[in-house]
């Protein structure tokens, strides 16, 4: 979409609304987490094209949480009002944050994923030092990436062996500095979320999505998977994100 498109289109939509009339569906910007890419959400994407929605899934460099976070408000600033974010794992940091004070933004989903508070991070909930050895392999530049050894059995159990193949050897490494980050204000405490709850999840403890979805007052579903639930359970995630699009649509 060019500048002009983009400024035309959310002129339009301002219109439409000043007359009551919000028949804008919702854009829909995905968000992956550590250890894969903007292709992750690809069973995922289809589904909400077709009921309708533009549809975007960024690409984080996982090099910092500041330059995660300008990727998404970029992608806000490029489809404009209203926006539902949705964010995977890591993800959810990310929009937790890039949605603050957005006013394009009407929604966030959470797909078990971190929804942290003010001052945060992801080091205060898992402790790296308690991960079982070498689950997480590092390189020479502080880049951390999933031990291929483990990642079917720790990500994705119930994803068949080739796709997860697949997945392992595309995965993108994050930064440690990333663990440390803190967040700012959260824009749940602003925002109406959503949070999907993986009961089997081997990379963020059941009981830790649990105070996450109660900490931001989320409407929750729980769905009995692995950490991977956008990808062994798309039309359940597909459709709690439609679900959610409706009602910041109302």
């Amino acid at each position: 979409m060019s500048a002009t498109n983009n400024k035309q289109y959310k002129h339009f939509n301002q219109t439409l609304q000043s007359y009551g009339l919000n028949t804008i569906l919702p854009n829909i910007i995905l968000i992956h987490g550590a250890f894969s890419d903007g292709s992750i959400w690809h069973k995922v994407i289809p589904l909400l094209k077709e009921a309708g929605h533009d549809v975007m899934a960024v690409q984080l460099s996982l090099h910092s949480l500041a330059d995660d976070i300008s990727t998404v408000n970029r992608a806000i600033d490029l489809m404009g009002s209203p926006t539902l974010l949705v964010g995977h794992s890591y993800g959810g940091f990310v929009m937790t944050n890039a949605a603050q004070n957005n006013p394009s933004v009407n929604g966030l989903v959470y797909i078990a994923a971190f929804a942290p508070n003010d001052g945060e991070s992801i080091s205060d909930y898992i402790d790296v030092t308690l991960l079982p050895h070498d689950l997480l392999i590092s390189d020479s530049d502080g880049f951390l990436c999933l031990n291929p050894i483990f990642f079917h059995d720790v990500m994705a159990f119930d994803v068949n062996h080739s796709e997860v193949a697949i997945w392992q050897a595309v995965q993108k490494p994050i930064n440690q500095s990333i663990l440390e980050a803190k967040s700012g204000p959260p824009a749940w405490k602003e925002i109406p979320s959503w949070y999907q709850i993986s009961t089997e999840d081997q990379l963020i403890p059941l009981n830790l999505q649990q105070k996450f979805a109660n900490q931001i007052n989320a409407a929750t579903i729980s769905i009995n998977c692995s950490h991977a639930s956008l990808v062994s359970n798309p039309d359940k995630i597909a459709d709690f994100i439609l679900q959610a699009a409706k009602k910041v649509q109302e």
